[in-house]
């Protein structure tokens, strides 16, 4: 049974907005500084150009295959069935890792709201976080992007409000926190340079919200026009976004200021606002960020419940999963297993660990986009091949600069999601 098509563009675009603007925004730049220092920012346009890339090969796939899935989709149309499963199983890895570290920005901003502090009570709002938004996933798609729309609007207004008090202080200390702009750690050029890397990994996976559009590509109305349209339209606005807060914070607070933030219950900009503003603003911010965390947390259990209903109907998970309600049309069991696999990570209770993993994860899912988009045959294609060899290369690439343990525990994921594929396989022969 197929999804009804009730997304236009503008739900697209806010759909897009609203899986971007939280812990990539509101976590990852602050990590992100601490590897980088002030050049973060170009680390911010490093990665952005990456996911604009990556975003053209996810959204003229998208446009010719406008179906539930993403990459996992088209890796079984354009590719294989192994290459395929991989697509699909590093995204459950990936945006389960991302949707964990929302849900701890959230609980963290939160906490720090409410004057709390301790690593039980973030997880604990953490998970009664994810049990509220699936509650909401699961009314239907509708109200979902009903609730987008509000979280979005109220979490732009609140960066407009931060940027508009960090001037000041970011005028006055600039020149002084700015300089030298790359610098040499210790350890030398060579351990900056792969920091910087790192780095760029990190903010690479803020970016990678847009590809909420393609996964939910059998709900959007004209995917061939509205994919491509809303996937640039939200990378170029949240590149702007990223860069001005990028900017602004280190420029009032210091590189060091603004890294180190990260370690209070991951809640950065209320950290770093505390710093230059009291009272009101402080509080705004704070509501902006649990607002923008929700976003993601919401966006992110929806993309991940389509791809759990994709695999349930190609057979790489149980067929049970792909059962959609008929009055509510949504995947609710699916829904179900996408938040098991948030808690099961939430559980963890480090942003540093979930959100690195995430980027391993993310970019190898995004080679195989790149991969799957240089196979479009030409009616097909609307953009230049190199787009998608420029991708393909940066991704594998940067994959490989987090640190080792991390992609290590991502390769034995594949290795265990690949038995779990041969297991599930077997066993249906077994019984047809």
């Amino acid at each position: 049974m197929p999804l009804k098509r009730q997304i236009g563009l503008w739900s697209a675009v806010f759909l897009g907005l609203g899986s971007m603007m939280g812990a990539g925004l509101y976590v990852s730049l602050a990590l992100a500084a601490g590897l980088c220092g002030p050049a973060v920012v170009v680390a911010i346009s490093v990665a952005g150009l990456l996911a604009l890339s990556n975003g053209l090969s996810s959204a003229q796939l998208a446009a010719a295959h406008p179906v539930s899935g993403g990459t996992y989709a088209y890796g079984y149309r354009y590719l294989n069935g192994p290459l395929g499963f991989l697509a699909g199983w590093l995204f459950l890895l990936a945006k389960s890792a991302s949707a964990a570290t929302a849900a701890l920005g959230m609980a963290g901003y939160l906490l720090q709201a409410l004057e709390r502090d301790g690593q039980t009570e973030q997880i604990v709002v953490a998970l009664v976080g994810v049990a509220v938004f699936t509650i909401i996933v699961m009314v239907g798609i509708r109200a979902s992007s009903r609730v987008n729309i509000v979280i979005v609007s109220l979490t732009l207004l609140t960066l407009v409000l931060f940027v508009l008090l960090a001037m000041e202080p970011a005028r006055v200390n600039g020149p002084e926190h700015l300089q030298p702009f790359f610098h040499s750690e210790q350890g030398g050029d060579r351990a900056y340079l792969w920091n910087f890397l790192q780095g760029c990994a990190l903010l690479f996976v803020a970016y990678t919200g847009y590809g909420r559009i393609a996964t939910l590509g059998e709900e959007i109305r004209n995917p061939s026009r509205t994919i491509p349209a809303a996937i640039v339209i939200t990378l170029i606005i949240t590149m702007v976004i990223y860069a001005a807060i990028g900017y602004v914070s280190i420029a009032a607070v210091s590189t060091e200021s603004f890294a180190e933030s990260v370690d209070e219950q991951a809640a950065v900009l209320e950290v770093v606002t505390k710093q230059f503003a009291f009272g009101p603003a402080v509080r705004i911010v704070a509501a902006g960020a649990i607002a923008a965390m929700a976003g993601v947390l919401l966006n992110l259990i929806l993309g991940l419940s389509r791809v759990v209903l994709a695999m349930g109907r190609q057979g790489d998970l149980p067929a049970g999963l792909a059962k959609i309600g008929p009055k509510s049309q949504m995947p609710r069991r699916a829904v179900l297993m996408s938040a098991l696999i948030i808690i099961v990570l939430v559980v963890i209770g480090d942003v540093r660990v979930t959100w690195s993993f995430s980027a391993f994860c993310v970019l190898i899912y995004y080679g195989l986009t790149n991969i799957c988009a240089l196979r479009l045959n030409q009616s097909e294609r609307r953009f230049p091949r190199w787009i998608a060899v420029l991708g393909l290369i940066g991704c594998f690439f940067l994959a490989f600069q987090v640190p080792v343990l991390i992609w290590l525990v991502g390769l034995g994921m594949v290795v265990c999601g690949f038995l779990w594929r041969f297991a599930i396989h077997r066993f249906r022969i077994r019984h047809v």
